[in-house]
């Protein structure tokens, strides 16, 4: 799952190798935390939130057969 998530962000972002991913696991189910360039946090969102909601939208597909709940944070 990070790797799709890193697929996904580094192909939107002006700089890629900026890309990180945390994982932390508990009680709601393992959330993936993204942070990007501080430049890069627009392009991530996108207008309206269009593109973060993307994201989660595949994240949580992918996910289905794992049976686990997946939070996908994007951090500051």
């Amino acid at each position: 799952m990070k790797e799709l998530i890193l697929v996904i962000a580094k192909a939107l972002v002006d700089h890629p190798d900026q890309v990180q991913i945390n994982v932390k696991d508990d009680d709601r189910g393992t959330i993936y935390e993204l942070s990007v360039h501080p430049e890069d946090i627009g392009k991530i969102i996108g207008k309206q939130g269009r593109i973060a909601k993307a994201i989660r939208t595949v994240v949580t597909s992918a996910s289905v057969k794992s049976q686990k709940r997946v939070i996908v944070d994007i951090m500051s």
